[in-house]
């Protein structure tokens, strides 16, 4: 699971790429379409997009009747809508989690020493369940490590680090070396706990293992949380590093040497001598939201039954009660992730009028603010199988600042779609960004991931919002141009992420275009793409 530059991409453009695929060029996507669908997207009207919120409702409702306007084909059944049943959870008061350790019982603060919630389901929980230590939690036989060890945790609470065990001296390129992989993500913990049968997973926050600050944990856990129905752990949460170093000096253990210990391929878990108390009142409700796909069908007699998937979640973050009503309290999310959704809009209105050889399915996935929800849940039931399914190509929070001189592709290195990539970018007069190590595991936490889970070549189109570091060249005014793109960090998942009219579209256009091409060129191409030979995800495909 390495993120870094690949020569075999390169060398193998000539196998996925086509000199009849490339002169197959798509359709000229119209900017004017794509600021008319971004200014509505973006709008109050639609209450920011909320998940399980009147605004995701509307939101459903345009992008469905878009997707007909434009001329595309719905499901089998006829509908353009796919359900996701989601569970929203939210705690209430009278939950408390204490832990009887060395003959005295300790009771974290809510919100300041430990944060937690229920993903069962169920709205009144009390249990007792003793704590055991697993590292890292990681099981990654790619890279002979278990931290389990065959150690049955099954109705236990797994006490656990963010991130991934880290590099050495001797071995600087495991788990990445200083990149993430999915393994360091919280998602893959709590998802572990779930696989093992434990009673539930407290992560032990560090800002540098997270990557945020404690007030991100805290603040999610203090809202409304959602999950896939029937998918979480009884109890999932955080615990401060101070409260975990408490409790591992009151059972005996001194937490720096635990975690040094967990650095090492011979880790085995460790029963901490504590027991947890648990009392969880939360309130639940079943969301029924929808992912919104339309089809432009293949022309190929034989080739038709594959597919190139396009994705751009619609959802963000609605409207905050707990945000006083005479403050701004709507997270409009223009540029994540209302510009995603209009440019798929913008590039179906196009793949319409010119089909290529494979099937072309345009995906607008519910509830990716609340972990990659919708995706999840297509991937578990595709409209074309995933066997068939050739890549995904994924936008989110495209370029809203100038055009660029080069394309970011940060993913494709897995796979044969780089040197695809590097053939459309050519053509278009652009070069690749250089490949940089992901330091915060961006490419686990965009919609792409869970096709590339799956087994699909996937990534994330052009993400110079993800990477906003002034890393891209811009045509004009490189320094400016780059503060802009950086200044966005301030206004990402903050009520600040509006849309302006007098935003330059033309790398938006660039980049939506790209994507167009690129998905072209492989919807026509004579092969499928492949996965680099011993790539993790390129060996769990359905």
């Amino acid at each position: 699971m390495r993120l870094r530059p690949l020569t075999f991409a390169a060398s193998c453009a000539a196998l996925t790429l086509s000199s009849t695929a490339l002169a197959q060029q798509a359709p000229a996507v119209s900017e004017t379409a794509l600021r008319a669908h971004l200014s509505f997207l973006a709008d109050d009207l639609l209450e920011g997009r909320g998940t399980g919120q009147r605004g995701g409702a509307l939101t459903v409702r345009y992008l469905e009747t878009q997707a007909a306007a434009i001329g595309l084909k719905p499901m089998a059944d006829g509908a353009y809508r796919q359900k996701v049943a989601i569970e929203g959870t939210r705690l209430l008061p009278g939950s408390a989690v204490s832990f009887d350790v060395g003959g005295k019982r300790i009771a974290p603060k809510i919100g300041e020493g430990i944060v937690f919630g229920t993903g069962s389901g169920q709205t009144n929980l009390a249990f007792d369940a003793p704590l055991i230590f697993v590292g890292y939690g990681v099981s990654a036989p790619e890279e002979q490590w278990d931290d389990y060890k065959g150690v049955d945790v099954k109705g236990k609470i797994l006490v656990m680090m963010v991130n991934d065990p880290q590099p050495t001296n001797e071995e600087p390129n495991r788990f990445a070396g200083k990149a993430y992989t999915w393994y360091g993500r919280w998602l893959y913990k709590f998802e572990e706990a779930v696989r093992r049968g434990a009673a539930g997973a407290l992560l032990i926050h560090t800002t540098p293992s997270a990557s945020y600050a404690w007030g991100v944990p805290s603040n999610s856990f203090s809202h409304e949380r959602f999950h896939l129905a029937g998918k979480g752990n009884r109890i999932e949460g955080w615990l401060h590093e101070d409260t975990a170093r408490e409790l591992f000096a009151a059972g005996g253990f001194d937490l720096d040497k635990l975690r040094a210990q967990a650095e090492r391929r011979d880790f085995t878990p460790v029963d901490l001598k504590i027991g947890a108390h648990v009392e969880l009142k939360s309130a639940i409700r079943q969301v029924e939201d929808f992912n919104v796909i339309g089809i432009v069908p293949g022309t190929d007699p034989k080739l038709k039954e594959q597919a190139v998937v396009y994705s751009a979640h619609w959802d963000h973050f609605g409207i905050d009660q707990n945000i006083p009503a005479d403050r701004d309290r709507i997270f409009n999310g223009a540029v994540d992730n209302a510009t995603g959704s209009a440019a798929l809009l913008a590039m179906a209105a196009e793949a319409v009028k010119k089909p290529t050889r494979r099937t072309q399915v345009f995906l607008w996935p519910a509830a990716e603010e609340q972990g990659l929800l919708g995706s999840a849940a297509y991937v578990a039931n595709p409209v074309v199988p995933l066997a068939k399914t050739a890549a995904n190509l994924n936008l989110d929070s495209l370029n809203f600042v100038g055009r660029t001189k080069d394309i970011g592709v940060p993913g494709a290195e897995r796979s044969s779609l780089y040197g695809t990539a590097a053939g459309v970018a050519k053509k278009m007069g652009l070069k690749l960004a250089p490949t940089i190590p992901d330091l915060s595991g961006a490419y686990f936490r965009a919609d792409h991931f869970n096709f590339a889970k799956a087994g699909v070549p996937a990534f994330n189109v052009g993400s110079a919002v993800f990477s906003g570091d002034g890393h891209f060249e811009f045509e004009h005014d490189q320094a400016h141009s780059s503060a802009t793109m950086v200044g966005f960090k301030g206004h990402y998942h903050q009520v600040t992420d509006d849309y302006h009219a007098n935003w330059d579209l033309s790398g938006m256009v660039q980049q939506t275009q790209f994507t167009l091409n690129l998905g072209y060129a492989v919807a026509n191409a004579p092969d499928m793409p492949r996965w680099k030979e011993g790539d993790a995800f390129g060996r769990v495909k359905r």
